[in-house]
This record gives structure tokens, C-alpha cells and sequence, in this order.
């Protein structure tokens, strides 16, 4: 069941090895805050326009790159579009810790992108 409100893009991730540098380029450069964990640095743009992010350090490839997520109702649905369409699932679904789950996909053309569901 598709959703019949759209799926736009809500969130964009930025991966790199050196987490605390990565996260001290993007503050200072453009005026973000960062709550900072173990693994990642959660990113606030200090706007209203656009998306928020985080940067991520995950110890194991990939290990820069830059993604997108778009919100969808069912990962599964659309992982299964995905496929079908001439895609691959690459990651999850994973669970996060607020319940709404997340996965990466490859498009035809090789490209990293993310699906997060709705909370």
C-alpha cells in the first residue's frame, strides 16, 4: 500500500573515518551543532528549510560516502519495488532504537540511497 502522502526525503547521512574531524569541518564551515555519540555526530542545520543529518563512522566499508533517505510507510513494500524495479537491497531492515526501521539500496546505476520509515 503506497503512501498517499508522498515520500519525500527526510534525512541525509554523511560517512567518514574520522568522525570527530568530519563533524568539526561541517560545524565550523557552516554554523551546524552536533550532538556527538560514540559513532556518530547528529547534525542540526539551524534552519527550518531542508532535511537534518548526521555523520557516521562505521569502522568498515563503506566508509565515505553521502546518502539520502526518503520516508516511506512499509520498507519492505518498497524494497521489494526496488528489486523489481532493477535495484538491491544492500542493508536491513534495521531496527533503531525508536522503533522506525531504515535500509540502504543500490539504484541501477550503483547509487547508495536510504529508506527510513515513518515514526
Amino acid at each position: 500500500m503506497s503512501s498517499s502522502t508522498g515520500n519525500p526525503v527526510v534525512h541525509f547521512e554523511i560517512g567518514c573515518i574520522h568522525l570527530e574531524q568530519t563533524t568539526e569541518f561541517y560545524t565550523s564551515v557552516f554554523g551546524w551543532s552536533s550532538v556527538n555519540t560514540e559513532v556518530a555526530s547528529f547534525l542540526k542545520t539551524q534552519s527550518p528549510e531542508g532535511v537534518q543529518g548526521h555523520i557516521t563512522s562505521l569502522g568498515h566499508e563503506p566508509y565515505k560516502y553521502v546518502t539520502v533517505y526518503i520516508q516511506v510507510a512499509d520498507i519492505n513494500e518498497y524494497l521489494a519495488k526496488i528489486e523489481t524495479a532493477g535495484g538491491k537491497r544492500f542493508v536491513g531492515p534495521i531496527v533503531l532504537p525508536d522503533k522506525r526501521q531504515f535500509a540502504w539500496f543500490h539504484d541501477p546505476e550503483g547509487n547508495m540511497i536510504g529508506l527510513l520509515s515513518k515514526g
